[in-house]
């Protein structure tokens, strides 16, 4: 069986004790490292060499806003997921665009934390309906598009910064002869760009989103 590595940065013992016990009933989850603060984190990341960082933002010596970003420059193949009590939205949209490939409430249940753990490793991201809901209000909140009769529609690098976040299910089945797979969920969405069928499996607020921004890609 394949282990996911998973390290944990929080300033609070009894907290990292309690996330690793709570994790330890999912065999594929095996801790590597623990830190009680950033630094710390860092300096045994050479050593234990984790797929996944569930990381705290409020800690002593370096914090979880420097730390995500220190690791997304320097080890950028590990996948990083806060784990904090922050709900602000400003937190959310900073450590997004920091390099963090998820963000979780310190509330959640471990089954979903399992789950996140699972989607960076598979997708590269994990986007739960809160996070969504506030990266698409943030992309909608910024976004300046000059309507245009060209036939080329020019898709800033912040888009597409936005797009790979907020639609990390996106895949290409083909050309338009292939049909893709069937959405087990609520509700899919399949466009045709430029020969290429780009599809997206939705169980919410990301088809808005979605929608407007192929919408824009084969403007002409």
């Amino acid at each position: 069986m394949d282990f996911v590595k998973v390290a944990i940065a929080d300033d609070h013992k009894i907290f990292r004790k309690g996330v690793i016990l709570s994790l330890r009933q999912f065999n594929n989850i095996k801790f590597v490292q623990e830190a009680e603060n950033g630094q710390e984190l860092i300096n045994g990341l050479a050593e234990s060499n984790p797929d996944v960082i569930l990381m705290d933002l409020k800690m002593p010596i370096k914090d979880g806003i420097e730390s995500t970003k220190y690791i997304n420059k320097h080890f950028p193949s590990i996948r990083i997921i806060i784990l904090t009590m922050y709900e602000d939205e400003r937190f959310v949209g900073h450590l997004m665009d920091s390099g963090a490939n998820g963000y979780l409430l310190k509330s959640t249940d471990p089954a979903e934390i399992k789950k996140a753990i699972a989607d960076v490793m598979r997708t590269g991201f994990y986007l739960n309906n809160f996070v969504n809901r506030i990266l698409i209000k943030k992309n909608y909140s910024k976004q300046k598009f000059n309507p245009t009769l060209n036939s080329e529609v020019v898709i800033s690098e912040r888009e597409k910064r936005s797009a790979n976040i907020s639609l990390y299910g996106v895949y290409r089945t083909g050309n338009s002869s292939e049909n893709g797979d069937k959405c087990p969920y609520c509700r899919s969405y399949k466009r045709q760009v430029n020969g290429t069928v780009w599809s997206k499996k939705f169980c919410g607020t990301g088809f808005l989103f979605f929608e407007k921004f192929f919408n824009r890609l084969a403007l002409c």
